[in-house]
């Protein structure tokens, strides 16, 4: 890249003031090529090339330009392009860097077609005292806090310290008050305790001054950040005590065309001429309630723009202030107001007139500067559950009471009775706020520290508080800009009855967009208590709450995504499965195998050839992601019984038996075995994806409910490989694998277990089935899972098979899979199990449920069989399914559902589950499923339909 001047051309950057330094950036907007200087936003970039029209509204589609100059911007609002698209960001936020490519928003984004590569992360960080924006008196208030040696957190969204000292002239000890900001926020970064955090919004204060902020580490860089660093950081802080020196919000007023490109916030204006060195306009027209208006007018006249007139609705304005716009030939027009800002897409005139009638007088303008006075943020005062009061002086609500450890300070703390007035006060304030803290956080409160001197300021008259200039016409009088709500549309809300300005915002949507409402929260309350003629401290604020700005939902994950979010599980044997070409499918957060194809095989294909090697000679499956829970106690029996609708306490060592778990309502859980490994201990298994629910359930039933029961949960799914061995010949492979261990019916019983060596390995062998063949499940820790799903496949005469198979073989039995052939509505009974609801024991979690007339009606949907008349034609799960051969006209009642469907190599055709509406009694009927524009006929059976004697189960 070639070097770059260090001064700007004024000619690239029509508005840019002379003598305004910093290396040139180049960036894109709107398909524009522009240029900028380091240090500035896109807002200020924006303006410097003299582009007024930046975005447009949500509703309307009116054109909308910069009106703020910070977080409080309504309008601006701008979608990054490049290097990552971002949407929905505001243009005064923004800061600009070399290659920026950025468009206008119509009031909402895009997301981005692909994956974020930044990085994210999070912090948790304790302090004693923790300090909110580095204004003066935040300032004042950390120096006051680190003296002391207490532990301490300046925290401030802008790039650089100094809040309000950034947009103004003022100095502070005879230098300028940007500098002395910087001295200062340097001497406390030096010091040990102390930690200083830039570009960095705190956007929620809870309970216990539990507080989140959002630090921006690399957005400022663009494609120059390093990939190493994280682009934000979530910082979680915890602070013995709070210093909220948070500042305040100009507001402006409402009145006919407010919002068209040019009109802007006076404070905002003075920003961007002090700060920024760019004029936001030629020609300027000043609207004002209050004095602060004046120190910007005279800022912009200095800097170069003609300030045509000044509008003050006051009869009397500070005659210090009024001297000096004489000194500078301004025309000061004492109680007048702006009626309407004129003109095609921008400003190019406005009109003025006397408060309360008179003629309009037109005046060419390009820009007009709006002040409606000044609100204190008391957004995180109020999340911290602080109140608020109405200051009658200031026009706003400022902090009250809390129950919290919060101080404010400086402008945030309010004007009036105690109420800050001069920079001097603003200084002295904070640091009185940082002694309080201290004292309160028990430390020994220093010495008064030395502030600097401040400029002596004029004399201050008293504010007006107007919300909006009257007309016949209220639908282009804005009062929040983002949203594009109208006095018109208020007025409509309190015509409608609406008192509330809760109501009123939810029915006009005003303070609900990107800026909650900072600079049209209280002028909506104020256009409210206009409207229906009581004070606007009768009807108090809307509700502040985090976060105070929009924050990414990247930022919120953190690395708390994709595998770290959600992360992969395999199991040992994975890369065995891997290397054997099995395709796989995601089952909770497991890799499980799904077939295994062979050349040339097609799914059907592979899995018909495992199904029939399960049935006819032995396959085996990696069953390692069975949920398993370690159930350990004296009252572990106990527990287990409440939990399942079986008796568990009943079950002998040595022996496993199959339970289910059932929700209070009756339905059913989750289902698996419980093995019992000793008198006080128990291994119960789960279903794969259940694992975690189950032992959360466990928990949640101990911790709240039984805590007196001796017993503790543990999960041991991970410490665990496990091999199911199936089919007719599955005794003879075991048998070769472990000849110590006695593997006939007799030795080796159904649902009991073995220790013993297998292939060598210490293992646990227990004889369950899912699939009604002789099978086993052989048990091992993980460690050693591969060697022995190596040592089972060694021989060559075991197939392996997946979990389609799996699936295959369960439901020719009609052995149900909780979540596929329950919904959360189906009872044991409805599953055909009546037999495994006990009826001696006297409570279990559920039991009660059976007792309603609810559970046991005769049209509940019962799970039964399908066999499609077609043999060859396969049911979509979750076809519906009706009694007619024609549908009627909808709504087309329906008797149920299929929830697994499968081709069968044992039957040789298709077959499926469903639930049905009285299922039971409808075995041998046919109906009818719906599939495109077919009526597929089926009949309904038994769900078990492969050997339901269960003759196979022994071998």
């Amino acid at each position: 890249m070639s070097e770059r001047s260090e001064q700007t051309s004024t000619a690239a950057q029509p508005y840019r003031r002379e003598g305004a330094t910093g290396k040139t950036l180049r960036f894109r907007f709107d398909g524009r090529d522009y240029e900028g200087l380091e240090g500035d936003t896109l807002a200020s970039a924006l303006l410097a090339n003299g582009v007024r029209a930046v975005a447009s509204s949500i509703k309307l589609g009116r054109p909308r330009g910069v009106y703020a100059a910070g977080c409080e911007e309504p309008n601006a609002l701008v979608q990054i392009e490049e290097p990552f698209p971002e949407p929905m960001l505001t243009a005064t936020t923004v800061e600009l860097y070399d290659g920026l490519v950025a468009t206008g928003l119509p009031g909402q984004g895009r997301l981005a077609d692909r994956p974020d590569p930044a990085r994210y992360d999070a912090v948790h960080a304790h302090c004693d005292v923790l300090v909110v924006g580095a204004g003066p008196a935040g300032i004042a208030a950390a120096s006051v806090a680190a003296r002391a040696g207490a532990r301490v957190i300046l925290a401030d969204e802008r790039p650089e310290p100094g809040g309000s000292l950034l947009g103004t002239t003022e100095t502070l000890g005879g230098a300028p008050g940007r500098e002395w900001a910087a001295e200062q926020v340097a001497a406390l970064a030096a010091l040990p305790d102390v930690r200083v955090l830039r570009r960095t919004t705190v956007v929620g204060h809870y309970d216990d001054n539990y507080v989140i902020a959002v630090e921006r580490r690399t957005n400022h860089l663009g494609a120059a950040a390093p990939a190493d660093v994280a682009r934000e950081r979530v910082w979680r802080i915890r602070a013995r005590r709070v210093v909220l020196a948070t500042g305040g919000h100009e507001r402006f007023v409402a009145f006919a065309g407010n919002d068209l490109p040019g009109v802007m916030l006076a404070g905002a204006a003075r920003t961007y001429a002090n700060h920024y060195r760019v004029l936001p306009g030629s020609r300027a027209v000043v609207f004002t309630t209050n004095d602060s208006a004046y120190a910007a007018a005279l800022d912009l006249a200095d800097a170069g723009v003609e300030i045509a007139a000044i509008a003050d609705v006051r009869q009397a304005p500070g005659e210090a202030w009024a001297a000096r716009c004489a000194e500078r030939g301004i025309e000061l027009l004492t109680g007048h107001v702006v009626t309407a800002a004129r003109g095609e897409g921008e400003v190019s005139s406005v009109l003025v007139a006397q408060r309360g009638g008179g003629e309009d007088r037109e005046i060419a303008a390009d820009l007009l500067l709006v002040s409606g006075g000044w609100t204190p943020v008391v957004h995180l005062f109020s999340q911290a559950g602080g109140t608020l009061r109405y200051d009658e002086e200031l026009g706003a609500f400022t902090p009250g009471e809390t129950r919290q450890a919060v101080e404010a300070a400086g402008f945030a703390r309010g004007v009036g009775g105690t109420g800050v007035r001069t920079l001097r006060e603003c200084l002295e304030d904070g640091a009185e706020a940082g002694r309080r803290a201290l004292a309160a956080a028990g430390f020994a409160v220093p010495a008064e520290i030395a502030l600097p001197s401040a400029e002596e300021e004029p004399a201050a008259a008293p504010a007006e508080h107007l919300w909006l200039v009257e007309s016949d016409d209220y639908d282009a009088h804005f009062v929040d800009l983002q949203r594009d709500v109208t006095v018109a549309e208020v007025l409509r809300a309190t015509g409608a009855g609406l008192t509330s300005v809760e109501h009123v915002k939810r029915y006009t949507t005003a303070g609900t967009a990107h800026d909650q409402g900072k600079t049209s929260g209280l002028l909506t309350s104020g256009v409210v208590a206009h409207a229906l003629g009581v004070d606007v401290s009768e009807l108090g604020t809307t509700t502040f709450r985090a976060p105070y700005t929009p924050v990414s939902f990247a930022a919120l994950a953190g690395r708390d995504r994709g595998p770290l979010h959600d992360p992969v599980r395999v199991t040992a044997m994975h890369e065995w499965h891997v290397a054997r070409g099995a395709l796989f499918e995601n089952v909770g957060q497991w890799k499980r195998p799904w077939y295994y194809p062979r050349p040339g095989e097609d799914m059907e294909s592979a899995v018909l050839r495992e199904c029939r090697a399960a049935r006819e000679d032995v396959a085996a499956m990696d069953a390692s992601t069975l949920g398993k829970i370690d159930v350990v106690g004296p009252d572990a029996a106990v527990l287990l019984d409440r939990l399942y609708t079986n008796m568990m306490s009943t079950l002998k060592v040595g022996s496993i038996r199959y339970g289910v778990m059932c929700r209070p309502d009756g339905m059913v859980f989750d289902d698996g075995t419980v093995i019992r490994l000793a008198d006080d201990r128990f291994l119960v298994t789960t279903t794969t994806g259940n694992a975690a629910a189950v032992l959360d359930w466990m928990e949640e039933w101990l911790q709240t409910e039984w805590p007196d029961l001796r017993v503790h949960c543990t999960s041991v799914t991970e410490q665990w490989a496990t091999v199911a061995l199936v089919g007719p010949r599955s005794r003879e492979v075991l048998a070769r694998l472990a000849p110590g261990l006695a593997v006939d019916n007799d030795s080796f019983p159904f649902m009991t277990w073995r220790d013993a060596e297998v292939a060598g390995i210490e293992a646990r062998v227990c004889r369950i089935s899912f699939s009604g063949e002789l099978a086993y499940e052989i048990n091992v820790s993980s460690w050693s899972g591969l060697a022995l799903w190596e040592a089972v496949m060694a021989s060559g005469e075991v197939t392996p098979y997946g979990t389609e198979t799996m699936h295959v073989l369960r439901a020719e039995k009609g052995f149900p899979i909780v979540g596929q052939d329950t919904d959360g509505t189906v009872t044991p009974q409805d599953l055909g199990m009546e037999w495994i609801v006990s009826k001696k024991k006297a409570d279990f979690v559920g039991k009660r449920s059976f007792a309603r007339a609810d559970t046991s009606r005769p049209d509940r949907k019962h799970l039964v069989g399908l066999l499609p008349e077609d043999t060859g034609v396969l049911l979509p799960e979750g076809a519906h399914l009706v009694e007619t051969s024609a549908l009627p006209e909808p709504p087309v009642p329906t008797l149920g559902f299929v929830t697994s469907s499968y081709r069968s190599a044992a039957l040789g055709r298709t077959f499926a589950l469903a639930l049905v509406s009285g299922g039971r009694e409808r075995i041998g009927e046919r109906l009818y499923a719906p599939v495109g524009a077919d009526l597929v006929p089926v009949t309904v059976t038994s769900h078990v339909l492969y050997d339901p004697e269960g003759a196979r189960r022994d071998g």
